[in-house]
């Protein structure tokens, strides 16, 4: 029999190089969970104990007495967030065994789901994520327990990229929002809608992630990765409702948003297009493993081709109308640029064209308010009248009105001509003839005043006098 050859020896040796590891890991992580329930028994009650005894090596579920024992020691005490999570990180960084590290993710995603989104919870992980101390994504997890760690290794870091995601944006159980009552004024409803369009890229993004989970090789056919998969399928459910509830609402109000608004919208809805097919054949992969009952999976809105090019072809030529009608309506605003090619800067530089445009129109509607105005005194062409032949007219003694002229006088008359001289200015005289003390009046006054028995002799002689001094006074003005 001759000697083997060189690459059935290497073969061998890492062979026995892997399954060295592997025992070696199997007996590491055993050993830690047997000191782990000792020390318990003792009377000891850490969290690293709690960590170590919920992700034991087993081909069992994640029990949920952990998880409650876990949130009971984060409402007695506040402050073991930080230590949960130094915990945490230790126990999934330094594992080699995809049980282990399988059941760590889980853990973390119960808790998250279980822990309000306001919880110094979340921001005590964002903080070791910061540090380097926790790496999600990039995972640098692989596994040494197994003959197929690619599957399961692939697995758990698509599972963990998912939830570094849950972490950045709402908290997966929350991202279900309530129905809220319809908004009356203008801004607040622009408000809600630009926090739609931030939200729905973030619950597609979940999506995919969900759809990245999707085990293949072994691990689709083991037990505790279908359980876990369970759990990612069921919060799927409730980002798709969320995702098809909310572009519905942002459908019906496309025209109303500005243009950057309606191209990420219609940018939305050509992904979601795409990746209703893709959930759609997902889902019926998940119904063929007996993942969760086929109740519960929602219905998947399909997107026809057609409507999302009749929905693009709307929207060009709505905003090519509106380009257009700004173009023709005024010359200072044909050269504002079209929104198609705007930026940040490009923007500020519209606003400042805008109020110079405003400006303008406020100026030339000032020029021709002034040029409408008329002025006080008409002054006719043929007539060359200077402004002293103005004065003396004016001041003129002529226009003293006549006895009938109630006080005021009337225009002169030029002498010889007949004509009137129009710029006479009517001047008030004072000694003017009063209708009220007119020869008929006064001479009645006076008789009532003879005939009046009441007043005495040298009262009744004054009142007389006066008015016979004021009569003949009258008469010598006429």
């Amino acid at each position: 029999m001759g000697m083997p050859s060189l690459s059935i020896v290497l073969s061998l040796v890492v062979t026995m190089q892997r399954r060295f590891r592997q025992i070696f890991t199997s007996v590491k992580e055993h050993t830690s969970v047997s000191c782990a329930k000792i020390a318990t028994v003792g009377g000891f009650c850490d969290l690293d104990l709690v960590i170590v005894k919920a992700t034991s090596p087993d081909d069992l579920p994640l029990p949920d007495r952990y998880v409650h024992e876990l949130l009971k020691i984060f409402s007695i005490s506040p402050c073991s967030f930080r230590a949960f999570v130094l915990s945490f990180t230790r126990r999934f960084s330094k594992t080699q065994c995809w049980r282990v590290a399988l059941k760590c993710l889980l853990l973390l995603h119960r808790l998250i789901r279980s822990l309000p989104e306001n919880s110094p919870f979340r921001i005590e992980l964002i903080w070791a994520r910061s540090n380097g101390m926790l790496s999600l994504y990039p995972c640098q997890f692989r596994d040494c327990s197994s003959s197929a760690g690619k599957d399961y290794t692939m697995f758990i870091r698509s599972y963990a990229r998912l939830l570094d995601e849950a972490l950045d944006c709402l908290s997966i159980e929350s991202a279900e929002i309530e129905e809220e009552e319809e908004l009356e004024s203008l801004p607040d409803k622009m408000k809600e809608l630009g926090r739609m369009i931030e939200v729905l890229p973030q619950l597609q993004s979940l999506i995919d992630r969900v759809m990245d989970c999707r085990p293949i090789g072994a691990a689709a056919r083991n037990f505790v990765v279908q359980s876990t998969m369970k759990h990612i399928i069921r919060d799927s459910f409730t980002c798709y409702t969320t995702f098809r509830r909310e572009i519905v609402v942002v459908l019906d109000n496309l025209i109303q948003l500005p243009y950057r608004n309606c191209e990420a919208a219609f940018q939305i809805y050509k992904n979601a297009a795409l990746q209703a097919d893709q959930l759609g054949e997902f889902y019926d992969w998940c119904k063929s493993m007996g993942l969760c009952g086929s109740y519960e999976y929602p219905f998947i809105d399909r997107i026809p081709e057609i409507q999302i090019r009749a929905l693009g072809t709307f929207l060009s030529g709505m905003w090519q109308l509106t380009e257009s009608s700004s173009s023709t309506t005024s010359p200072l605003t044909s050269t504002i640029q079209s929104p198609l090619s705007l930026t940040e800067d490009d923007n500020e530089k519209q606003l400042i064209q805008f109020s110079k445009v405003e400006e303008h129109g406020a100026l030339k509607k000032l020029e021709e308010d002034e040029e409408e105005m008329e002025p006080l005194i008409q002054l006719e062409a043929d007539n060359n009248v200077c402004w002293e032949t103005l004065l003396e007219a004016s001041i003129s003694s002529s226009c003293i009105a006549p006895r009938n002229s109630h006080g005021y006088g009337h225009c002169s008359v030029d002498g010889g001509t007949g004509e009137v001289n129009q710029w006479q200015i009517q001047i008030y005289n004072p000694y003017a003839l009063n209708p009220f003390t007119s020869s008929i009046t006064m001479d009645h006054s006076l008789v009532t005043l003879l005939t009046h028995g009441d007043f005495d002799a040298q009262q009744q002689s004054t009142d007389i006098i006066g008015l016979i001094s004021a009569g003949s006074f009258l008469d010598s003005l006429e």
